[in-house]
């Protein structure tokens, strides 16, 4: 399992005596092959909080589907006033990212993407934006079950055959028949 400590954050608390500090710690947890989770912990001390943290993201892993060592599609992740652009990338480019989301994509296992923080920079919601758009991700079989076809028709590489309708010839009608004999009786 790959564990990273995304930030760390000291809060104080004034009371009558002085300051009581705590830590909150957001880390994320992986295992480099399509599963990642992150949470936040909080303790009085850092080891606890980055302990409990780690703890909690285990519980909530979440599975990323990944089309070689990228993602299938660009996606927008958002949360708050944080939004989180990640788009597929060709072999050999690398994790082109920043801060938290470097951290979430390494410990997914994507080897190649590109991605840019749009809007608020904030370690919490950019990691919770980052999250949303890893969990916007759908496989091709997901749309194929969803829209009741083959994997192969949503590709567009089979075209689907049209149901060919059974066209009934019309029904004799005996007047007609009648005519016509007449007609050529009169030729």
């Amino acid at each position: 399992m790959h564990e990273n400590v995304i930030n760390i954050n000291r809060v104080a608390k004034v009371v009558k005596g002085g300051r009581r500090f705590s830590f909150s710690a957001i880390v994320t947890v992986g295992d480099g092959k399509g599963k990642v989770g992150v949470a936040m912990g909080k303790a009085n001390e850092i080891a606890d909080a980055i302990r409990k943290g780690s703890e909690a993201a285990r519980s909530t892993q979440i599975s990323v589907p990944m089309l070689k060592d990228t993602i299938p599609y660009k996606v927008i992740g958002r949360f708050g006033a944080s939004r989180v652009l990640l788009k597929p990338a060709s072999p050999g480019t690398g994790v082109i990212a920043a801060g938290g989301v470097r951290a979430i994509l390494e410990a997914a296992g994507v080897k190649n993407i590109l991605t840019k923080q749009l809007g608020s920079r904030n370690p919490n919601n950019v990691v919770k934006a980052t999250m949303d758009g890893l969990r916007q991700l759908r496989t091709v079989e997901d749309f194929a079950s969803k829209r009741g076809l083959s994997v192969q028709e949503v590709l567009g590489l089979d075209k689907p055959k049209p149901k060919a309708e059974k066209v009934e010839a019309p029904a004799a009608d005996p007047a007609a028949e009648v005519t016509e004999k007449e007609s050529q009786d009169n030729e």
